[in-house]
């Protein structure tokens, strides 16, 4: 997933850099040191979860306001009302397509520099 993740973002032009996190206890320790345009969190990581992750993000005076996008196979209304109340902007069920995830990119960032 990750690289599908990289490959429609970088491929698209949409992004100059992806950083990818193999598990959410990585995703932690690769925060402090930088600021990010959009983060893409998928709710099931290993050790940390998305939900988990979020909730750290959403909590962090750097990360407060970065762009959250869920991607998820728990597509349930609950599973994406429970993400977006935790602090995320937008929730993708998988399977997406690359445009899809493109799209959605944009968009957070778009609204992100205004």
């Amino acid at each position: 997933m990750r690289a599908f993740v990289r490959a429609a973002l970088e491929e698209g032009g949409i992004v100059s850099e992806v950083v990818e996190a193999e598990s959410g206890f990585e995703a932690l320790r690769i925060l402090p040191r930088e600021a990010f345009e959009v983060a893409i969190v998928d709710i099931n990581m290993p050790d940390v979860n998305g939900l988990e992750l979020i909730r750290f993000m959403r909590n962090s005076d750097q990360h407060a306001s970065t762009p959250l996008l869920i991607i998820s196979s728990e597509s349930s209304e609950r599973d994406r009302e429970r993400g977006l109340s935790l602090g995320a902007n937008a929730y993708l069920a998988k399977p997406f397509t690359a445009e899809a995830l493109t799209e959605a990119v944009q968009r957070l960032a778009g609204e992100a520099s205004r």
